[in-house]
């Protein structure tokens, strides 16, 4: 009778298991169109916790940190993941990792398929070859994720060396002629100042207002967009930034890319303020009334975004 008893108590024991059991076996088993995503992208990844993780590690790569050799899981290891969100839709971020001249190829291929960029910046100091890492996000179904997504992957590691514009020689010549700077201002709408040889305009953005601690985050603390241009008439060179709110990273990116200007970095400067202000840091090489027309392009575009949404919206 007792061990009747025993048995049935281990009978009743493991059926209470199994339903768990059974639920953890089906939750592994990668969902169909998850599987299609992932051949159409060509990668090796896996299915765990309700996550596709798409591999995209560059083993192309040899990669000296600090006189370092070291392999690709030491952090070169780039990726793409997806998972179910509402609607039936999938939610995607992903983390690539770029050589400097991949960069910007890669961004504009992502944006051209509607997906986003998020953050460009590195991980790590005394690399070489210099090493940068791009932040993208996306939603809609699996399948049409994969097929925006891999116009980008399919650049990496086959975008040519810097071109002319892009070679980062150890030595240059500085220009030599004059910028017409009245010009410039014309373009761009605004007044700069010129220190030396550099002609630089900064705006602030007075459309909404950033306190930390009661104190106003004004242009003159660092709330502010600018661009510092130097060199000819033919042949300038200008480096920026742009303050910008989380809606409107997107259409700057489009504009500035869309008029040749290398974006170098997206990131924040503060912490623990509301609104969250984005920065966006660029550069460009050409004609100077090229280069103001690129950035009064970014400008034109967070007038746009202020005009169609307020913050807090």
């Amino acid at each position: 009778m007792q061990r009747r008893i025993k048995s049935i108590i281990l009978v009743s024991f493991a059926l209470l298991l199994a339903p768990s059991l059974w639920t953890r076996t089906r939750a592994e088993e990668m969902p169909g169109d998850y599987q299609e995503a992932l051949n159409l992208l060509g990668q090796q990844g896996d299915y765990k916790a309700g996550v596709l993780k798409v591999n995209v590690p560059r083993n192309d790569l040899q990669v000296i940190v600090a006189g370092v050799a070291t392999p690709t899981p030491f952090g070169f290891g780039g990726w793409v993941a997806m998972t179910k969100g509402d609607s039936r839709q999938d939610v995607m971020t992903g983390d690539l990792v770029l050589l400097q001249e991949e960069v910007n190829p890669v961004m504009s291929a992502l944006l051209e398929q509607g997906l986003d960029v998020t953050a460009l910046h590195n991980h790590f100091f005394w690399e070489e070859p210099r090493i940068f890492y791009m932040h993208i996000h996306g939603h809609g179904k699996a399948v049409e994720l994969a097929r925006k997504v891999k116009p980008a992957l399919v650049l990496i590691g086959h975008v040519a060396p810097g071109s002319a514009q892009t070679k980062n020689p150890r030595t240059g010549d500085a220009p030599q002629g004059t910028l017409d700077t009245a010009k410039i201002a014309a373009i761009v709408g605004h007044p700069g100042e010129r220190t030396g040889a550099v002609y630089k305009i900064t705006l602030g953005r007075d459309d909404f207002v950033l306190k930390e601690m009661g104190a106003t985050i004004n242009a003159r603390m660092g709330l502010n967009t600018w661009a510092a241009f130097y060199g000819t008439d033919e042949n300038a060179v200008v480096a920026g930034d742009v303050a910008m709110l989380e809606h409107e990273v997107t259409p700057v990116l489009k504009a500035l890319r869309k008029n040749g200007l290398e974006v170098v970095a997206i990131h924040h400067h503060m912490t623990g303020v509301r609104p969250t202000v984005i920065f966006l840091h660029y550069w460009g090489k050409g004609p100077g009334e090229k280069l103001a027309k690129g950035f009064k392009a970014a400008l034109a575009e967070l007038g746009k975004t202020r005009a169609a949404s307020k913050p807090g919206e």
